[in-house]
């Protein structure tokens, strides 16, 4: 499940129906968590992020989130604008059961909300109404809720974190990151420190919409030439493959895992986090998968590489 703690300004048990004020503006980087349980009668609920609570006139919905659980059930969208319903989004995936708790993050971006839920990409709705209009959160229908929350973006949180001091472009040019908005692929930069225990870096991203392929995050021994860690998710696969390069040869490749965590449009956060003996890595505060270090001397661990079918946002470490 997502990391629902550190949660801000939460509503606990409301009753149904909920319409209520947002005490925090919707802006980029901010995640609504609710905690909730599908009745085992349900036959639909709706989360309505609305402009304002007005009911005659209706106030507007910016996002209309509305499983439906006739039949083999399925997801719909929408937006009302001026007491108008817009063209509906369905999704025809189904992540709710009838009398099963879950978890709905919803993670508002700069041009679109991403929702998941029990910690599984689920959609990508694209905004119609602006978010920082949104004042009211509304929650309608058979659906009991436990908790409503906030939470704001992962990497923005532990004020100790730093961007990497310089990256080499493909030219070979040196430049500081921070007058880089977008950073061009295939993306190289020597970590600010070498590796260690307890250490962390944080990758934000967004898949490519029409990815043709895979991406790769590798991190290198320059002296060597050996890749540590090689986490290379493979789009069209849907698998993630792990390995080591090293002694001049691929070792043997892991790709046991849950749930494939990528989609298409999506943005993510891998956060890598060394441990005693291994790495953890997770993605959009969800925990996706461990492994073991091949390579032992981490403090010799000094490159980053990232290249593949991705916009590269950010990365950080600390």
């Amino acid at each position: 499940m997502m990391l629902s703690n550190n949660l801000q300004n939460v509503v606990h048990n409301p009753v149904i129906p909920y319409v209520g004020t947002l005490y925090e503006q919707l802006v980029p980087g901010k995640l609504l968590v609710i905690h909730g349980q599908v009745p085992s009668d349900a036959d639909r609920f709706q989360v309505d992020f609305q402009c304002g609570s007005s009911v005659k006139p209706r106030a507007d919905v910016a996002f209309h989130f509305n499983p439906r659980f006739k039949r083999s059930g399925h997801i719909v969208c929408n937006t009302l604008t001026k007491e108008r319903w817009g063209w509906e989004e369905i999704t025809y995936e189904m992540p709710f059961e009838k009398g099963k708790p879950f978890e709905i993050t919803v993670m508002i971006l700069k041009d679109k909300f991403q929702v998941a839920v029990n910690g599984k990409h689920l959609l990508l709705y694209r905004h119609r109404i602006e978010p920082e209009k949104i004042d009211t959160l509304g929650i309608y229908g058979k659906v009991q809720i436990m908790s409503i929350g906030f939470r704001s973006n992962l990497s923005l949180q532990g004020n100790q974190a730093t961007s990497l001091g310089t990256l080499k472009t493909n030219s070979g040019n040196q430049m500081e990151t921070s007058e880089v908005c977008q950073y061009t692929l295939p993306y190289v930069a020597r970590l600010n420190s070498a590796l260690n225990r307890g250490r962390t870096i944080v990758v934000r991203g967004e898949v490519k919409k029409n990815p043709k392929g895979s991406f790769s995050i590798d991190f290198i021994a320059s002296s060597t030439k050996d890749v540590a860690l090689h986490l290379n998710p493979r789009l069209n696969a849907k698998a993630f493959v792990r390995n080591s390069f090293l002694c001049e040869s691929w070792g043997e490749e892991e790709r046991s895992i849950t749930h494939f965590p990528f989609s298409p449009g999506m943005y993510f956060e891998m956060i890598i986090y060394c441990s005693a003996n291994e790495y953890k890595v997770a993605i959009n505060g969800v925990h996706i998968l461990e492994y073991k270090y091949r390579f032992q001397e981490l403090d010799k661990i000094d490159t980053v590489k990232i290249d593949g079918d991705i916009d590269l946002l950010d990365i950080r470490s600390w």
